[in-house]
């Protein structure tokens, strides 16, 4: 499955310029057994298998022994959500190990060894198995690294990058079976266009999200805040 999608496009470019690389562990190969079983039945009953954590200790004890430097990331739906600002760290760092899950999960007592492991969802949804997770995440770092996007500030404006979803986009015609680019995109006044999109992408986080219109905002006023404590102190 690796570099699967990331071979190709924008990161499959990145990855023969040697911008990027990408080292799977076959976790079966530290298996003990003539089967090379990773998993199985979960304790106290259940359906499903678990992922073993003496296998995945040994698999993850190898990857440190390879590189110490890098975080490691179990993708599970019982992890913290990432953010952009997540990806920004990842992306900036020495590189990321990446465990991906199957079945019913991993092991607990994985996590009890491993504190260092860092558990990780890529939204509130059930995917077959980590690896779509971890390919998803490693295009998000990928793309951010030096010469990867065609200008190094393609990122700034997108979504998440300022706390918002991104502003909406157009291109020719400008007229679309009746729909009208709006106006302000082609008046050629970029402190109006600037204003124009700043307005949309608050207006379409406030709607849509309002999970992230909610930190926005208190972001927005923290800093004033901060000075009025520091000030008392």
């Amino acid at each position: 499955m690796f570099p699967g999608p990331l071979g190709i496009s924008l990161a499959g470019r990145a990855l023969e310029e040697g911008k990027w690389s990408c080292a799977p562990i076959q976790i079966r190969d530290f298996a003990t057994d003539k089967h090379r079983t990773v998993d199985d039945t979960p304790a106290g009953g259940g359906a499903g298998m678990v992922l073993r954590a003496d296998i995945l200790s040994a698999a993850v004890e190898h990857a440190v022994a390879n590189d110490p430097t890098v975080p490691i990331l179990a993708m599970t739906p019982r992890g913290k959500p990432i953010t952009q600002a997540r990806i920004r760290e990842l992306a900036a760092g020495p590189g990321v190990t990446v465990l991906c899950g199957r079945f019913e999960g991993f092991d607990e007592r994985l996590f009890d060894a491993h504190p260092e492991i860092e558990l990780v969802s890529m939204g509130d949804i059930i995917l077959s198995g980590g690896e779509i997770g971890a390919l998803m995440l490693l295009d998000a770092c990928i793309r951010l690294l030096p010469g990867v996007m065609g200008a190094s500030s393609s990122g700034d404006e997108e979504s998440f990058e300022q706390g918002l979803l991104e502003y909406p986009h157009y291109t020719r015609p400008n007229d679309w079976e009746g729909r009208m680019i709006p106006e302000v995109l082609r008046s050629g006044d970029h402190a109006k266009i600037a204003a124009w999109r700043k307005q949309q992408a608050e207006e379409i986080t406030r709607l849509r999200r309002p999970d992230l219109w909610g930190r926005y905002k208190d972001a927005r006023v923290q800093p004033a805040s901060d000075v009025r404590q520091k000030n008392k102190d």
